[in-house]
């Protein structure tokens, strides 16, 4: 595991945090909830057994919401490649309280899929995936629009872009918060935006 110190300039919990590039992550669901897979992951993210194991007998509907690395940003035409960074030891905490208050939010979903990627990814990697199932696809599609929102808002992961000029922070980094932090009104704000299909992919990215 290579690991390094680094000033971050996101939040006082993270400016002498002990970071890592590619680390960590289980493979599949805990023994101790065989119904939330969570995960920080330096290799290719597990798409087809995510997509393979979130459906459930008693769940009519699934969604799965992928986030890719694309080749722009604000300002930044011609983007490279990415590489992510995180508080490790704090992801899957986060990403566990997170996955708790979504099954409080919606006591009906089935499983829950939270999995980042960390380290170097090319243009087109998936960054992030989210998947959800539940009984009736209202909830599918609210839950996982909330879960990737709420993802960004208070997991700390952080991006590097790399491009023509150089490299950098992710122009649209922000500070990380706590689940508990985050009003109802506002982590239901875009609901009504959430797509009209099952199984939907996006390019945008995840951070």
């Amino acid at each position: 595991m290579r690991k390094m110190v680094r000033k971050t300039p996101f939040g006082s919990h993270a400016d002498e945090a002990v970071v890592a590039a590619g680390t960590s992550g289980g493979f599949g669901p805990s023994d101790s909830d065989s119904e939330t897979w969570l995960g920080l992951f330096p290799a290719p993210l597990p798409i087809d057994e995510v997509t393979r194991w979130i459906g459930r007998s008693d769940c009519g509907a699934v969604v799965v919401f992928r986030g890719d690395a694309r080749n722009h940003a604000q300002g930044r035409v011609d983007v490279a490649a990415l590489e992510y960074e995180a508080y490790e030891s704090q992801v899957v905490p986060r990403l566990g309280r997170l996955a708790d208050e979504a099954r409080k939010r919606w006591p009906d979903l089935g499983r829950i899929a939270l999995i980042h990627r960390s380290g170097l990814l090319a243009i087109g990697d998936a960054a992030v995936i989210v998947a959800v199932s539940s009984p009736h696809r209202e909830t599918a599609f609210e839950a996982g629009r909330w879960c990737i929102d709420t993802l960004k808002e208070t997991v700390p992961i952080w991006k590097r872009e790399t491009w023509a000029g150089g490299e950098h922070w992710g122009v649209d980094a922000q500070h990380v918060v706590d689940v508990p932090e985050l009003g109802v009104e506002a982590a239901f704000s875009q609901e009504s935006d959430a797509a009209n299909t099952v199984q939907q992919t996006d390019s945008e990215l995840p951070q």
